[in-house]
């Protein structure tokens, strides 16, 4: 048996076992070893029934003096009951609805129990308990008692049960597993090798034993993630692009073209994207900045360079909004420019040549003059990378808010599958840009490629957005507040989580999960409420993701010329709107949003010269709740707030799940500033000393195999 074997191969595992198994995506020995428990159930106390006391959680060895299955006829319910007992007393243990118990355990039988003490001074018991024959088993030998005992993710019909009693023998079975990290690296970070830390996190002694086993595999992802990253770079300076020039008073003269003065770090970053850009190499950089810190224009003026050398630059958006505001931008700032700006959206397909020359298109006339370099700049969403569209001299790639495409997106334009043209070897230089501030510990493994431009400051005169946490009581004076903000002129914008009212079927029992989801306020309850009961005299619009593009471009437009004084949206609006005369952004169910995502919504307003307003509504009384809005209430800044978020709700919920293509237990390690300055440190002694891996023939192979995985994802 090794690694790749097929675990339905292996005898005892039978075809209901295997195709309960692959539901978890477990195939082969490797996916079931590194199918990881998510905690511990702590069994290792083994006590006498006489010293058991309510709310322990322990271990009993006893014989079993009684054994029935009886049936409730108030609640209909099945249930087992044992009386187990040693030298010194007996206790009952219960099950509830598994009558196979009694077939499972016999009278006189000795066993380990391992549960939860439950009950009253008058009558305790174990509550559902553990179990596993005696006189078979060591206590060194257990798997669901006298120790602690491994939780796995589990699936209908597959316990962690079953999945203990398929691990534990296969961990003996699979014997020592060569080790691809060197043992110098492990030696110099205090880890355990691979077979040490497999035993470890699926059958602990101590907990010390899982954290220790759980660190050295999120040591291993994060470290060939980090080699990953240090490869590219390394890869792309060798790397041909075109080199750009520009004439310090032909970029002068483009600046000057700006709606506004650029910042002393707007300056900075535009220095060190334009200083890349004259590079033979291919640039690599991360623009970062607050929601509104003027990163679109720098971005536009790298791509008008481009264009003014006679090559050409594409801008992917993640929105069709998004992506048709930089057109808006672009065309406007530059009016004058007539080599060809053009939209490609799912939707739409529009060119400007310039002064009243803006004009819609068919897609494949569009297709076609990219392809001739008749158009220099092509602003888009991932319509822009798709089959078909090819480019004749691409120099520059953007893609704006950058941690919403998968690594494949990212790197179908930074690596080149999109090329200066489809017959050369020239890469185009590549700027990514985002309005997420990315914590530091993200920016050293999943973006550890990308060198990095920040800007710092807000375009002079924009005033702070005051924000409050509003709760139920003050709703109405809430809605007095708006009114009198739309009676001086402004508008204002209403969030909700969701776009249709929540449904129950009749009788049908809710969790908890499902009651929370449907006390989430919908967009069209929102409409309906607010537009024929709160503001019947207002103008107020609906706007969600459902809708198709031509219906949201109105609506938009309307917004942004004034014609409505409301609009309720979900979170289709969180990046890229730009409407200065809109003064108030009202959140429903704001505990429900992450902070990183609660920011963006909020720099939606504060974009003209009027004061704004953030309102977070809330039923929560959760502590929690309040607490992590009153960190959106007094950050100063997306910085500080992104590392909050990523503290509090994890690089999943920051990233998206599927961004770093890494499982879990490395994801969760990427709030571990040290441990990623470790892995980071060890990639780069490994790429300085020997490259190519030619002295880790292990290392190369599985580093080879992580590239393919990170490129598929």
């Amino acid at each position: 048996m090794d690694l790749n074997t097929e675990l339905s191969a292996i005898q005892g595992v039978g075809e209901k076992f295997s195709a309960k198994l692959q539901k978890l995506n477990i195939r082969t020995v490797r996916d079931l070893l590194w199918h990881f428990p998510f905690r511990y159930e702590d069994y290792s106390r083994v006590l006498p029934i006489g010293e058991l006391e309510v709310g322990q959680t322990a271990t009993v060895q006893g014989r079993i003096h009684q054994l029935n299955t009886r049936r409730t006829w108030k609640k209909n319910l099945l249930i087992t009951e044992a009386i187990i007992v040693d030298d010194t007393g007996g206790i009952k243990a219960v099950w509830f609805n598994q009558p196979y118990i009694n077939n499972v355990l016999r009278e006189g039988g000795q066993y380990n129990f391992a549960g939860k003490v439950t009950g009253s001074k008058r009558e305790v018991y174990l509550a559902s308990p553990s179990y596993e024959p005696l006189n078979k088993l060591g206590r060194g030998e257990t798997k669901h008692t006298a120790g602690l005992i491994p939780i796995y993710p589990e699936t209908r019909g597959l316990t962690s049960k079953g999945l203990r009693y398929l691990v534990k023998p296969i961990l003996k079975s699979v014997g020592a597993i060569e080790d691809f990290i060197p043992q110098e690296i492990l030696r110099e970070n205090k880890l355990p090798d691979l077979s040490v830390a497999l035993r470890r996190i699926h059958f602990p002694l101590k907990l010390e034993d899982a954290e220790i086993a759980k660190k050295r595999f999120a040591f291993e992802d994060l470290f060939l993630l980090q080699l990953n990253n240090l490869k590219l770079k390394s890869q792309l300076s060798q790397k041909q692009a075109i080199p750009l020039k520009i004439e310090e008073q032909e970029l002068a003269n483009l600046i000057e073209q700006l709606p506004f003065k650029l910042t002393s770090s707007q300056k900075e970053s535009l220095g060190e994207i334009i200083s890349d850009l004259q590079n033979p190499h291919p640039m690599n950089r991360l623009l970062q900045g607050d929601v509104g810190s003027g990163k679109t224009v720098i971005a536009a003026v790298a791509a008008i360079v481009a264009a003014k050398n006679g090559h050409q630059a594409v801008f992917m958006a993640p929105t069709e909004v998004l992506a048709g505001q930089h057109y808006r931008t672009i065309t406007n700032i530059f009016d004058d420019f007539q080599e060809g700006i053009a939209l490609l959206t799912a939707n739409k397909a529009e060119v400007f040549y310039g002064r009243n020359l803006g004009a819609k298109t068919s897609k494949a006339k569009l297709l076609k003059e990219a392809a001739d370099g008749k158009i220099k700049i092509i602003i888009g969403t991932h319509a822009v990378i798709q089959k078909g569209v090819s480019f004749n001299r691409l120099a520059l790639a953007i893609v704006d808010e950058q941690h919403r495409f998968g690594v494949a997106q990212r790197a179908m334009l930074a690596t080149g599958e999109k090329k200066a043209a489809p017959d050369s070897d020239l890469l185009p230089h590549f700027l990514s840009m985002s309005a997420t501030p990315i914590p530091r510990t993200l920016s050293l493994t999943v973006f550890g490629d990308l060198d990095l431009s920040t800007i710092t400051e807000l375009p002079a005169g924009r005033k702070e957005i005051i924000t409050k946490v509003v709760d139920p009581k003050n709703r109405a004076k809430a809605y007095d507040f708006i009114r009198e903000q739309i009676q001086k002129g402004r508008q204002a914008f209403v969030i909700c989580p969701r776009i249709e009212p929540g449904a129950v079927k009749e009788g049908e029992i809710l969790s908890e999960a499902k009651k929370k989801a449907l006390e989430l306020k919908s967009v069209k309850e929102e409409f309906e409420k607010l537009s024929k009961k709160i503001f019947p005299d207002l103008r107020v619009v609906m706007l969600h993701g459902k809708m198709k593009g031509k219906e949201k471009d109105q609506i938009m437009k309307e917004f942004q010329d004034h014609k409505h004084d409301i609009l309720i949206s979900t979170s289709v609006i969180e990046v890229g709107v730009d409407v200065p005369n809109a003064t108030i952004m009202m959140i429903e169910g704001s505990d429900r949003f992450g902070l990183a995502q609660l920011y963006q919504f909020r720099g939606r307003v504060g974009r003209g010269e009027h004061q704004s307003f953030c309102l977070l509504f809330t039923d929560s009384d959760s502590a929690n709740a309040q607490k992590r809005l009153n960190f959106l209430v007094k950050a100063k800044n997306g910085f500080e707030l992104a590392e909050k978020d990523l503290q509090l709700r994890g690089p999943g919920q920051f990233l998206g799940e599927s961004q770093a293509g890494l499982p879990d237990v490395a994801m969760d390690a990427l709030k571990d500033i040290q441990l990623v300055k470790a892995t980071r440190d060890a990639a780069k002694k490994i790429l300085s000393d020997d490259p190519e891996f030619s002295a880790y023939p292990l290392l190369k192979k599985r580093f080879q195999e992580f590239q393919k995985e990170i490129h598929l994802e």
